[in-house]
C-alpha cells in the first residue's frame, strides 16, 4: 500500500480503552493519513493533562460503573455514550499551520454536513462547534513528530442527564459566563434536525463529506481500511499496558504546599508545587490547555529553579512556554505562582 493513501476506518467496537489506544497507534505507528469514525460505550474521556478527580463526580461515576479514560490530546473532559460520534483526522502537519487553522480545517466536514441538513453550525472560540449559543462538539489536537491528530466528539443524541451527572461543573471555568452547569451549555444535534436522521445515516453523510472535501484535497487516493492481525495485537497490548491502568487514567492526586488554579482564554491551568530551601523541589502542571510538547518537559525545566519571580520567568522563557501551554505567557504563569 502507498504510504500516502488515505485510510478510512469505521470502527465497530465500542471499548473506550481500546479505542483510545487505537488513536495513539494510528498516530505513531502507521505512516498513512487516516480518517476514522468511532463510538464508545458509556465513559468519561479526559484530556492528557487534566486533574481527573477534579473533573469528575467520583461517587456518581463509581455507582454507575462508568470508566474514566485519559486520551493523548489536550482539552477538556467529555462524556461518551452510543449517542455520540467521534471523528479523527491524522496526517502530516502543514508547515506553519497553527492550532486554530487545524481546528478550522478538520471540523469543516462536520460543519458542511450539518449545514446540508439545514443546521447553522459554527466553529466558535478555540475548539468548540456550536449551534446557536450551545456546544455540540469539542475538539482536541496532539502532535507527534511531523504528524498531527485532530479529533472531536459530536453530541448527536447523547444522554445529557448522564453527562451532567458524570462531570463536575468547576466554578473556575465559568468566570465571566452567565451559566455554570455543563448541561446548560450543550445540545444534541438531534434536537435541531428538520427531518428525522438517525446516527447511522449521519455517519454516512459525514464520511461522504469528508471524502469529497478534506480527504480529496490530499490527492493520494482513499481506501477503506480494516485492521490487520498485527494492528489488533499491537492495539490490544497498548490498551492493556497503558489505557486500562489507573496510573495513566487518574495519575497521582496532587497534594502540594502551593496550589494555584486560573482560567485563561486559552484554557484552565493548575499549578501544584513544593518549595524546599528556596528552590522548586517538585511541581505538577495540569489543565485543559492545548500543547505541542509534553508538559513533563516543562515541569523538568522548572525543577531546582529558585522560587523567585524573575528566576521562574527566565526558566519559562528559556524552555519556550508556548509549545507546552498554548496561548499563555511566562508573565501569566509568574502571576499565578507569586
Amino acid at each position: 500500500m502507498n504510504k500516502d493513501t488515505v485510510l478510512c476506518i469505521t470502527d465497530h467496537g465500542h471499548d473506550p480503552y481500546w479505542n483510545l489506544a487505537a488513536e495513539e497507534y494510528l498516530l505513531k505507528r502507521l505512516p498513512n493519513p487516516v480518517f476514522r469514525l468511532w463510538r464508545n460505550s458509556e465513559s468519561v474521556i479526559i484530556g492528557k493533562n487534566q486533574n481527573a478527580l477534579a473533573e469528575i463526580d467520583r461517587d456518581w461515576i463509581t455507582s454507575h460503573g462508568i470508566p474514566v479514560v485519559r486520551r493523548l490530546t489536550g482539552g477538556g473532559a467529555v462524556f461518551h455514550d452510543m449517542g455520540n460520534l467521534n471523528f479523527s483526522f491524522i496526517r502530516k502537519r502543514e508547515a506553519g499551520e497553527d492550532t486554530h487553522a487545524m481546528f478550522a480545517r478538520y471540523t469543516m466536514p462536520v460543519i458542511s454536513t450539518l449545514r446540508g441538513l439545514g443546521i447553522d453550525a459554527r466553529l466558535e472560540g478555540r475548539n468548540d462547534l456550536t449551534i446557536g449559543d450551545r456546544k455540540f462538539s469539542g475538539n482536541a489536537i496532539a502532535i507527534y513528530r511531523d504528524r498531527v491528530l485532530c479529533h472531536g466528539c459530536i453530541l448527536f443524541e447523547a444522554s445529557l442527564d448522564k453527562l451532567s451527572g458524570a462531570l463536575n461543573s468547576r466554578p473556575e471555568k465559568f468566570i465571566g459566563k452567565a451559566v455554570s452547569s455543563n448541561r446548560s451549555r450543550v445540545t444534541n444535534i438531534s434536537e435541531h434536525l428538520k427531518e428525522p436522521v438517525d446516527i447511522e445515516n449521519f455517519i454516512g453523510l459525514l464520511k461522504e463529506n469528508a471524502i469529497t472535501g478534506e480527504l480529496a484535497s490530499y490527492g493520494s487516493g482513499i481506501e477503506t481500511y480494516e485492521y490487520t492481525e498485527a494492528d489488533i495485537a499491537a492495539i490490544d497490548s497498548l490498551a492493556d499496558e497503558k489505557y486500562r491502568l489507573d496510573s495513566w487514567n487518574y495519575g497521582k492526586s496532587p497534594k502540594y504546599s502551593i496550589s494555584r488554579v486560573r482560567k485563561f482564554p486559552a484554557g484552565l491551568v493548575e499549578i501544584y508545587a513544593d518549595i524546599k530551601e528556596g528552590l522548586v523541589s517538585d511541581i505538577k502542571i495540569m489543565g485543559d490547555y492545548f500543547f505541542e510538547a509534553p508538559t513533563e518537559e516543562l515541569e523538568t525545566a522548572l525543577l531546582g529553579c529558585p522560587y523567585d519571580s524573575e528566576a521562574v520567568q527566565t526558566a519559562l522563557v528559556r524552555a519556550g512556554l508556548s509549545k507546552y501551554i498554548a496561548g499563555v505567557t511566562p508573565q501569566d504563569i509568574v502571576e499565578m505562582m507569586f
